[in-house]
C-alpha cells in the first residue's frame, strides 16, 4: 500500500484500475478518471469531482509502471496552456502617486471564464520574471485595479508546497496532519506590481488586503477555509520587504531543491519561506 496524489494506493485499488482498463477499452483517460472519481467519492470541499488530481494519480501509476493506460486522443490540454499567449492590448501609462490617489482598489477574484483571465495570464507571461505555467489544484487569481479601472496587480494562490521543514516544524504538525490539511493551506505563487506602477506601500497594501478576504474568497469557490498563506522570497532578488511590512512571519529557508527535483539532481535559488496565519486557532484546526 502506497500513498499516490494523496491517495492509499494498493493491489485492490490496481485491480480495479486494470480491469476497468481491460473491460473498457474505448474509454479515453478522462472517462477513466471519472469512473474513479465516482467510484471512489473523490471530491473536493465543493462536492465537484477531484478529476485532475485523479488524472495526475493515473499519470504517476502510468510512470512507476503499475498500470498502462490507452493513447492520447488528443494533444494534452495542459500543453496547450502553457503555451505563450498572443499579444493582448493593455495600457502601460506610467502610474506614480500616492496609494490615496488611486482608492477605492478593486481586487476581486478572476472566475472561470472571465475575459480578464487572459489579460491576467499575459501580464504574468510577460512580466512577472518566472512567468506561468498551468496551476494545477486550487486556486485564486486576483486582478487589481485602481478607481478609475487602470491595472496595477496581478496576484495567484495556488497548493502549497507538500513539505518544507521550516513551516512543517513551525506548525507542529506530523506527516499524517500534514497529509490531512494541506489543502487548508495555500502559496502566494505569483505576485506582480506591474513595471509601470511606482506606489509607495502598494504592495503591502494589497497583501493586507488579500489576505484578509482571501479564506471567505476560497470558501466561496471550494467550499472550506484557508487557515495559513505561504510564499517563497528568492533572497538574490527581493528582501521580502512588502511581507514583512504585511505582518508574514519569516520562519526558515528553503532547501535548494524543487518540487519536480525526484532524483536530488536539480538546484533552484534558495529561498526564504514566510507564512501569514489567516486565523487564531489555525495550529489547533491544522493539527487535528
Amino acid at each position: 500500500m502506497k500513498r499516490v496524489q494523496g491517495r492509499r494506493i494498493g493491489p485492490e485499488e490496481l485491480a480495479l484500475i486494470d480491469g476497468w482498463l481491460q473491460a473498457h477499452p474505448t474509454w479515453n483517460r478522462t472517462r477513466l478518471s471519472r469512473e474513479l472519481c465516482v467510484r471512489w467519492n473523490w471530491r473536493n470541499h465543493a462536492g465537484r469531482l477531484k478529476d485532475m488530481a485523479c488524472r495526475t494519480l493515473l499519470l504517476k501509476l502510468e510512470v512507476q509502471g503499475q498500470i498502462r493506460l490507452p493513447p492520447r486522443r488528443t494533444a494534452s490540454v495542459n500543453g496547450k496552456r502553457n503555451q505563450s499567449l498572443g499579444e493582448v492590448a493593455h495600457d502601460q501609462s506610467p502610474i506614480h502617486c500616492d496609494l490615496q490617489a488611486l482608492r477605492p482598489l478593486r481586487m476581486e477574484p478572476l472566475a472561470e471564464g472571465d475575459g480578464a483571465v487572459v489579460l491576467f495570464k499575459f501580464l504574468l507571461q510577460r512580466y512577472h520574471y518566472l512567468g506561468l505555467r498551468n496551476g494545477v489544484g486550487q486556486n485564486l487569481r486576483y486582478l487589481v485595479r485602481d478607481r478609475t479601472g487602470r491595472v496595477l496587480a496581478c496576484l495567484l494562490f495556488g497548493s502549497a508546497a507538500w513539505q518544507t521543514r521550516p513551516r512543517d516544524t513551525w506548525i507542529g504538525w506530523n506527516a499524517e496532519q500534514r497529509r490531512t490539511h494541506l489543502h487548508l493551506l495555500t502559496n502566494n505563487t505569483r505576485f506582480l506590481i506591474l513595471p509601470w506602477v511606482r506606489v509607495p506601500h502598494l504592495a503591502s497594501h494589497l497583501l493586507g488586503q488579500l489576505t484578509a478576504r482571501l479564506s471567505a474568497d476560497w470558501q466561496h469557490k471550494y467550499g472550506h477555509l484557508i487557515h495559513l498563506v505561504e510564499t517563497f522570497v528568492e533572497r538574490d532578488r527581493f528582501q521580502g520587504t512588502c511581507y514583512r511590512a504585511a505582518g508574514w512571519r519569516r520562519v526558515g529557508l528553503t532547501t535548494g531543491r524543487s518540487r519536480n527535483d525526484k532524483d536530488f539532481q536539480l538546484q533552484v535559488p534558495t529561498k526564504a519561506i514566510y507564512l501569514k496565519p489567516l486565523t487564531a486557532d489555525f495550529r489547533r484546526r491544522l493539527a487535528a
